[in-house]
């Protein structure tokens, strides 16, 4: 079972109140905080597209551009043995790093 909800590229993580009982999302990838909530999955989906058509609604009232969940540039730090091993299996299979680790990564995100 996934606890995310995607509308319009963007996605939400939802988790469970058991104490008010009701489900409560959050749209992730953003630095804007853009919540909501509901006591029942249909109330959830239906929230959860209020919440991202009034953000792109306000941000276009207030002359912002809506953050997009993702640039799709990645950096990050690995050591120089997982490095040479990545770079040699991307080589092997034809590819360019960035296409071999685009590719691993995906599968590995499902």
């Amino acid at each position: 079972m996934t606890n995310a909800m995607t509308y319009k590229g963007y996605a939400a993580r939802i988790e469970y109140n058991d104490e008010d009982g009701i489900f409560v999302g959050r749209i992730a990838g953003i630095r804007d905080g853009v919540g909501f909530h509901a006591d029942t999955v249909d109330g959830l989906r239906e929230a959860f597209h209020e919440a991202v058509e009034d953000y792109i609604d306000t941000c276009a009232r207030i002359g912002k551009e809506p953050q997009k969940t993702y640039s799709g540039q990645v950096m990050f730090r690995v050591s120089p043995e997982v490095h040479r091993k990545a770079a040699l299996a991307a080589e092997l299979s034809g590819k360019s790093l960035n296409q071999w680790a685009e590719e691993v990564l995906g599968r590995a995100a499902g």
